[in-house]
């Protein structure tokens, strides 16, 4: 999942670009309400994470543009203005969620957590394909019981499968959704990270196949070939 967090507090934004990744999400931070409409034009994020009190260019504007070219990334508010009106009229420009600093983080998590499952159209809590359930709340992976031990980024990528389990899954959208603009993830890792989810998958029966020249998918009917 790609996020994208607009936030002129600089410790504050480090502080969350720290934690969303250690989490498993691609981050993008930009300082400035200008930078976060162009990016946000630009490119696909499944979750925009918006203070409005920014230089250039006000977050409510920044909302405005983005709802205006029918952008479909989730948005949360995130900002030290609590007041009624401030709120229904984010809410009215098409936020998704709003949150007032100073902020739980746990519940800040929690919400982040939420509003991507809405995003991906995820209804449950859980994912489970044969015997492997993923838990969408603590993001974890496990088989009978036994959680099973993931590298971040293997993690994410069987999270974007699971989540569309059955489809196929194309290349570009899983750099898309893995990566910010500051990593590069080849062709080549991508085979190498579905070459080990393979092997991780098999004793449990489930298949992850190649649409070839397409991108992969997890087979929800058949055996491992």
């Amino acid at each position: 999942m790609r996020v994208l967090l607009v936030e002129d507090d600089q410790p504050l934004a480090e502080a969350l670009t720290a934690l969303l990744a250690a989490s498993g999400y691609a981050v993008d931070c930009v300082n400035d309400g200008a930078s976060a409409e162009a990016l946000a034009a630009a490119e696909r994020f499944d979750l925009v994470i918006l203070d409005l009190n920014l230089p250039q260019m006000d977050g409510l504007s920044v909302l405005r543009a983005m709802r205006g070219r029918q952008n479909p990334a989730a948005v949360m508010i995130l900002t030290a203005r609590g007041a009624p009106e401030d709120r229904v009229r984010g809410l009215d420009l098409g936020a998704d969620d709003y949150m007032i600093k100073p902020f739980d983080i746990r519940e800040f998590e929690a919400r982040v957590r939420s509003l991507l499952r809405r995003q991906a159209g995820l209804k449950s809590a859980s994912i489970a394909v044969g015997p492997v359930m993923l838990d969408l709340i603590s993001r974890q992976f496990s088989a009978g019981g036994v959680t099973l031990d993931l590298p971040p980024r293997e993690r994410a990528l069987l999270e974007l499968l699971f989540t569309r389990a059955g489809k196929v899954v194309a290349k570009e959208a899983i750099v898309q959704s893995l990566t910010s603009l500051d990593d590069i993830l080849s062709d080549n890792a991508i085979e190498q990270y579905i070459s080990r989810l393979r092997r991780r998958l098999a004793p449990h029966g489930i298949a992850l196949r190649t649409a070839r020249g397409i991108g992969y998918y997890i087979d929800k009917t058949a055996d491992p070939a």
